[in-house]
């Protein structure tokens, strides 16, 4: 059995610069992954077995299809050279689910790159990415491993230094649909594109951040409650929501504060995840 972490991240911007002709739409965004993470546990067995997360079945789980796809990809190219060609997986669930913090995608790529130790397939960062991508939008980024400046759907990564900071993270007491938002008809398709250079002297937004707090005031709530104390912004399309501190302890004295119904918790941002230490010592 290996055991590996899948991190979180957050958006710390989201411009949609553009709707493609295939529906989706070019976003430029920064991805900061989080030192909080579920923990997945992976072990050979016949067949691909993941136990059921509440509200998740097995084999509509993220998770199982990204074993599922890497076996396929395994069978059709002759990587795999024995029969044993299943996996027993666990996760241990910290991240919240429908939060906008990639815990499903940062699972599945966690067991792709899990898989490719445990099978001895040998696929590179880039193969596995490639077909990460085909499952979702923000699995490459967790593949990679980096905090990472993204472009195009959130696929087009370049790894960005960012300056180490604290975050406070708050739970409203709902789900949101991506597609809901991505589909809404008031959403903003048109900022202008902006540098790194820009967005580091803080000149970007939460492009979704308007139509959820119109559709989600569980979402508004917290971001005016936050934003009385910081600077406050939404992750992705929500629901979750997060203030930059300057230490752990300004992070844990405001989550002090917060209304006790609120579902919280404070991370460190990172440059490079877990993730990546943990591989290399399960391939050694």
């Amino acid at each position: 059995m290996i055991t590996l972490s899948a991190p979180c991240k957050i958006n710390l911007f989201l411009h949609v610069i553009g709707r493609r002709a295939d529906g989706y739409h070019d976003l430029q965004t920064v991805f900061q992954i989080l030192d909080f993470a579920d923990r997945v546990h992976i072990e050979r067995c016949d067949e691909i077995e993941v136990a059921d997360m509440p509200g998740v079945k097995g084999e509509d789980n993220l998770v199982y299809r990204a074993a599922a796809l890497i076996r396929a990809h395994a069978q059709q190219t002759r990587l795999l050279k024995d029969q044993m060609l299943g996996a027993r997986i666990t996760i241990d669930k910290q991240i919240p689910m429908g939060a906008g913090l990639g815990g499903g995608s940062s699972n599945a790529a966690t067991v792709m790159h899990g898989l490719n130790i445990l099978w001895g397939l040998g696929l590179t960062t880039d193969e596995l990415s490639a077909l990460g991508l085909t499952l979702g939008a923000d699995v490459p980024v967790f593949i990679e491993g980096y905090s990472a400046w993204g472009e195009g759907v959130g696929e087009k990564l370049k790894p960005i230094e960012l300056t180490k900071k604290w975050f406070l993270l708050v739970k409203p007491d709902c789900a949101i649909s991506t597609a809901e938002i991505f589909s809404h008809p008031e959403l903003t398709r048109n900022t202008s594109p902006i540098t790194i250079a820009r967005f580091l002297e803080g000149g970007a937004r939460n492009d979704c951040e308007v139509i959820v707090r119109k559709l989600y005031p569980e979402v508004d709530e917290v971001l005016s409650w936050l934003s009385h104390r910081g600077l406050a912004r939404m992750t992705g399309t929500g629901s979750c929501v997060f203030i930059e501190l300057g230490s752990r302890k300004q992070a844990q004295d405001l989550q002090l504060q917060l209304p006790g119904t609120w579902q919280s918790f404070v991370a460190e941002g990172l440059n490079s995840s877990p993730l990546l230490n943990e591989l290399t010592k399960a391939a050694g």
